[in-house]
């Protein structure tokens, strides 16, 4: 993607987000100067489109396997225990995700009224199917990543995107450096290009052993824990590499050398991280599975970074973005790299002692990222073909159990979690570890429009509400087209709240275009608001009612979103369409 268009598709976000952040009004008197009896039965307010939002249920999701590792499928609500803090937990909800399902057979588009240029025939399910419906994002870790594993992940990746990917996959590559980027394409060479750009691109090292040689975790068990072996160690380094350690306090540049070392780790890891969230939000935007591939050797998480870690995961699970992690490693062991000078046989004994705690906590972190969203963590094998394989497909089902934490305190503290399944002994159980209790809680509304922003960036189609999808577009005198989506809500089974004499609700409805490679093009979103007298609620429980929306756009192929919520019940509908511009 060009540098001019990145702000504008997060412009397009941001504006559907803002729309929907009015919807928290819904259900207010638009004029609080109007008597309820004066007040219209039907209003509308259309603006162009954005979205956030936090939902205050814990979702954890679970993939269980058998002994011969197969996902077992059948496992309802009552198969599983849920604690928090060893505290059993109600399963509040419930659902079996299989991901990349999609659902019903798409609507018939309206023919254009007379002076209109009529859309083309409804397309036929493979004109929908043809559109993308996976984004496979791969984020290499350059930052840490060395040239020799790099080279070998490069190799197997080109492999793994020209042998595994499908016609309607897009893929992305996206590094923790920020540089070499492709954005989401079904262009292989494109792919291919991006992977010949990458390189390793350290932030705060140099590269290259230096005396003393203290690594991230020494350092921070040097200046935070004060650990006397790790001291020793770098203390014993300094004076070799002086050679003068009778006359030379050592300690004192020991230490300084490892703030030094803790200062370069610590910006390393927060940038990775922050990278890691930053492209979870980039994949909520587009239409269909989600999955991000983080490629990485491992990285220390110092302690009191581990919250930035878990953000990313809450992050995903609120996007849908299952992260499945490979270890660039492969087969590893802890013994001494025959390419690094021993400076010092006793210090290099205590740093191998070291090394092996690093390596523990590394792989704890790059496990519990995955685990976190229900992911796959592919690691200490050299088959990285397989790896990639593996890592770039989403489990055949997971189940995702919520929960409403009970006495929660907005502490941020963190809450271990367990999953359990009675009386199945022998299943392996792949979930979520754990979360951080929120510093605040976030309201109804707020809920609302994260449920709707979710469903208009998803390809799963919903049917609570009864809703019939048409489209028409209007050519132009310029290279731009109007596609008009008109969307028709029946009413008959929708509740209503009766205030005032008035019969109340509100429906939101959010329409958008995603392009040939799923990228948002353009979006609004129109909410009525209903305060229909008695008689007037009959005649529209029996007629329903119709929205228009007017989208621009330039020739070409776009999958339509359109989704309706409803405020009073809860419930929403959610439609995809294709229309072809010529």
């Amino acid at each position: 993607m060009s540098e001019n268009a990145k702000p504008r598709v997060c412009f397009v976000r941001l504006a559907i987000a803002a729309c929907l952040a009015a919807a928290a009004c819904a259900g207010q008197t638009p004029d609080a100067s109007a008597t309820p009896q004066n007040q219209p039965e039907i209003s509308t307010r259309e603006e162009k489109a954005t979205f956030t939002s936090h939902v205050n249920l814990v979702m954890v999701p679970v993939v269980v396997r058998d002994k011969q590792g197969r996902v077992v499928e059948g496992l309802t609500k009552e198969s599983f225990r849920l604690f928090d803090k060893g505290k059993l937990q109600e399963i509040e909800r419930f659902a079996v995700e299989r991901p990349g399902a999609l659902a019903s057979n798409p609507p018939t588009p309206e023919s254009a009224p007379a002076g209109g240029e009529a859309a083309p025939p409804a397309p036929d399910r493979a004109a929908l199917a043809g559109m993308p419906r996976r984004f496979v994002g791969y984020l290499f870790d350059d930052v840490h990543l060395e040239a020799g594993d790099l080279l070998r992940v490069r190799q197997a990746a080109e492999r793994h995107m020209y042998g595994d990917l499908k016609p309607t996959d897009r893929a992305a590559i996206f590094t923790t450096s920020g540089q070499g980027t492709v954005d989401f394409t079904d262009d292989l060479g494109q792919l291919r290009d991006g992977l010949a750009r990458l390189m390793p691109r350290p932030l705060a090292r140099s590269g290259f052993q230096e005396c003393p040689d203290i690594s991230l975790y020494q350092a921070d068990l040097m200046v935070n824990r004060n650990d006397p072996q790790a001291i020793a160690a770098a203390t014993a380094e300094v004076m070799l590499c002086l050679n003068d350690g009778l006359h030379v306090d050592a300690r004192p540049i020991a230490m300084t050398e490892a703030q030094r070392v803790l200062g370069a780790g610590q910006h390393e890891t927060q940038v990775t991280l922050a990278t890691l969230k930053d492209t979870v939000r980039r994949m909520a935007a587009m239409p269909g599975e989600r999955l991000l591939v983080l490629v990485s050797p491992g990285f220390y998480n110092p302690f009191d970074r581990q919250s930035d870690a878990n953000d990313s995961i809450e992050h995903a699970l609120r996007a849908n973005v299952i992260i499945n992690v490979l270890n660039a490693r492969g087969l590893y062991t802890t013994n001494v790299d025959a390419s690094r000078r021993v400076l010092n046989a006793e210090a290099e004994r205590i740093k191998q002692d070291i090394l092996r705690q690093s390596e523990t906590l590394q792989e704890g972190l790059l496990g519990g990222i995955a685990a976190g969203t229900g992911g796959f963590y592919f690691h200490n094998n050299n088959d990285l073909a397989e790896g990639f394989r593996r890592t770039a497909s989403a489990p055949e089902l997971y189940y995702v159990l919520g929960f409403q934490p009970q006495n929660l305190k907005l502490d941020g503290s963190f809450h271990e979690l367990k999953v359990a399944i009675e009386s199945k002994a022998g299943y392996a159980i792949e979930a979520r570890r754990g979360y951080y209790a929120p510093t605040r809680l976030e309201d109804a509304a707020t809920t609302a429009r994260r449920e709707i922003e979710d469903a208009l960036f998803s390809r799963e189609e919903m049917n609570d509400l009864p809703v019939q999808l048409h489209t028409q577009f209007f050519k132009g005198a310029g290279d731009t087209a109007t596609v008009t989506v008109l969307a028709h809500v029946d009413l008959a089974g929708v509740k209503f709240r009766k205030a005032d004499g008035r019969n109340l609700n509100n429906i939101t409805v959010a329409s958008a275009l995603f392009d040939h490679n799923g990228k948002l093009v353009t979006g609004l979103v129109k909410h009525l608001d209903l305060r229909l007298r008695d008689d007037s609620l009959q005649y529209r429980l029996a007629q329903g009612v119709t929205v228009r929306m007017a989208l621009e756009a330039k020739p070409g192929s776009y999958l339509v979103r359109l989704v309706v919520r409803e405020l009073e019940g809860q419930m929403m509908s959610a439609i995809n369409l294709t229309v072809d511009i010529p």
